[in-house]
């Protein structure tokens, strides 16, 4: 397993152990994307202290996007942490699609856009036509031809149920150009075993530096304890601070500490988990003054919606606000 590139050349940023974070995609009032959110968003969780950002995840409602706003988003991004001197940070950017050929042209157009690495979920439309072995080889197929490096996506909720059970994540992560996973499944059993299985980067050795990462803040102790790299949380675009404490206090041997924390980090995810993407970036209006509302279909929160999930969040905010920057 490695982290370099087929062609033998593999990114300049690497990934490390942390915490990241799969940023919302932000629309002015008529729906056009707001690139100054955009970059005001991007510094903000790069001075939270990520080790790694995500365009277009679950969060960055990459279905409601075009390709050149894909794009458009993706260099608002690398533009704004390169002008404020994040020019290490690595940028991970959500390239699905259901066909192995467009997949690879998301890629490609990530690429171009500045992306280093690409998170895709398994293609599900045609699930009842799939084996397991063409959904192996759709990975194998993407990683040899995607000019960066692969992160698998395994989110059964979003695509049909499919579940790639841990032997199928492990055989993939021979394949030189497939350097993670990111596990929303939520199974820390699963986690464990990959995760030693290919010898995951963890908080105290970088290992093969390959990336087992979890997909949710409210289980990032579990992770850790498991052997994982970290997390992929979209309650990080609320409490970017408070998710990178818990890291950094397990990092340093203060479990006490990190339990104890993890327990307010859970119950802010909860928040976010059940107020999904409207109810995330109605909380970032009520308690940042910025966030705006997503793209239709998906509704517009309303004013009793706006208190409950301002209330949700109230006490993760409160944390949040009471941490310094790390950078």
């Amino acid at each position: 397993m490695s982290t370099n590139g087929v062609n033998g050349h593999g990114p300049e940023r690497k990934l490390v152990p942390g915490i990241n974070v799969p940023m919302v995609a932000f629309f002015k009032d008529n729906e056009d994307v707001d690139v100054e959110a955009t970059a005001k968003h991007t510094v903000r969780l790069a001075k939270a202290g990520m080790t790694a950002l995500t365009c277009q995840g679950s969060n960055g409602e990459a279905v409601h996007l075009t390709a050149e706003e894909r794009k458009q988003i993706i260099s608002a991004a690398r533009k704004a942490l390169d002008d404020a001197g994040f020019t290490s940070l690595p940028l991970i950017a959500g390239c699905s699609a259901q066909s192995t050929r467009e997949t690879i042209s998301l890629c490609k157009d990530a690429k171009a856009a500045g992306a280093d690495y690409a998170l895709t979920l398994p293609p599900n439309y045609y699930k009842t036509s799939y084996a397991r072995s063409d959904l192996l080889q759709f990975y194998k197929d993407l990683a040899t031809d995607s000019p960066i490096p692969i992160c698998i996506y395994n989110y059964p909720g979003a695509v049909a149920g499919i579940d790639l059970d841990s032997d199928a994540i492990i055989e993939l992560a021979k394949h030189p150009n497939i350097v993670g996973c990111k596990l929303t499944c939520g199974n820390t059993g699963k986690l464990n075993r990959i995760a030693h299985s290919v010898k995951a980067a963890t908080p105290k050795a970088s290992n093969s530096g390959w990336m087992c990462m979890g997909g949710s803040a409210d289980f990032t102790l579990q992770t850790l304890i498991a052997g994982g790299s970290g997390i992929i949380t979209g309650l990080g675009n609320i409490a970017p601070k408070a998710c990178v404490k818990v890291y950094d206090l397990y990092a340093e041997g203060k479990v006490e500490e990190a339990q104890k924390m993890q327990a307010i980090v859970a119950r802010g995810d909860w928040g976010v988990i059940a107020g999904g993407i409207s109810g995330t970036k109605s909380a970032m209006i009520s308690h940042f003054g910025y966030g705006g509302y997503s793209r239709r279909p998906l509704p517009r929160p309303t004013k009793e919606e706006d208190a409950r999930w301002k209330e949700a969040l109230a006490e993760i905010v409160e944390l949040e606000n009471s941490l310094p920057d790390k950078f």
